[in-house]
């Protein structure tokens, strides 16, 4: 039990550490300048022949970005750690479920594992609720969790079925459960709005779900390897 809390924990802390540090360079820059259009402080093609022009001289105008509350970024760090050893204490709950079955995996599959983890909690979810900047108007958030725990849940058990499952049956049920969120359709709004623009959602959805694709993968490399590092 102590070994398989300390795998959990010294993975999701690493894992943290690495999102922390991902989001400040990649996607913090996105959500401060979000939160400008949000106040209104900014304004979606306002200025936009000056920056036109500016452009075609050789340099684009770009609003300048405002210091941010270390508390804030201290808040990030502790979330991200907090988020990511739980997910590795989740994923050792599965480890162990899968070793009931036989089921041992090696350092090498770590990746594999983490794969599953960003498939299941992000990359599926993301395919009907798509990471949101502030400003950004979305429907009901009791729907929201619903459908997102649904379709991560659906997600995780459809994979073991497709990845072990050994019967036509299992594997049918593991295609199912993969689509089956999809098919019923995630909640939404009858319109499309909000005051951010596009290009800057676009660019946040692509780096939130980057950042998460190269945390889970570290993730799940090290639980692994530290879970097997140890004779048991």
């Amino acid at each position: 039990m102590k070994h398989m809390l300390s795998s959990a924990l010294f993975a999701g802390i690493a894992a943290g550490l690495l999102c922390a540090v991902l989001q400040y360079f990649l996607v913090e820059p996105k959500i401060l300048l979000a939160e400008r259009y949000e106040s209104r402080e900014l304004v979606h093609f306002q200025g936009v022949a000056a920056e036109i022009s500016s452009s075609a001289l050789g340099g684009m105008a770009m609003p300048a970005q405002e210091p941010v509350d270390p508390w804030r970024r201290y808040q990030t760090v502790v979330f991200a750690i907090v988020t990511y050893s739980g997910y590795g204490l989740v994923m050792m709950g599965g480890i162990q479920i899968a070793e009931t079955f036989g089921i041992k995996l090696e350092p090498r599959q770590g990746l594999l594992l983490g794969l599953a983890g960003f498939l299941a909690f992000q990359l599926m979810p993301a395919l009907g609720l798509a990471p949101e900047l502030p400003g950004t108007p979305s429907a009901d958030l009791d729907a929201r969790q619903f459908w997102w725990a649904g379709t991560a849940i659906c997600t995780l058990v459809g994979l073991g079925f497709t990845a072990y499952g050994t019967a036509l049956w299992q594997l049918a049920l593991g295609v199912g459960l993969l689509a089956g969120p999809h098919i019923w359709g995630a909640p939404g709004l009858p319109t499309f709005g909000g005051v951010v623009p596009p290009e800057l959602a676009a660019s946040f959805a692509a780096r939130s779900l980057a950042v998460g694709l190269f945390t889970w993968l570290t993730l799940g490399g090290l639980l692994v390897r530290f879970w097997t590092a140890k004779p048991r």
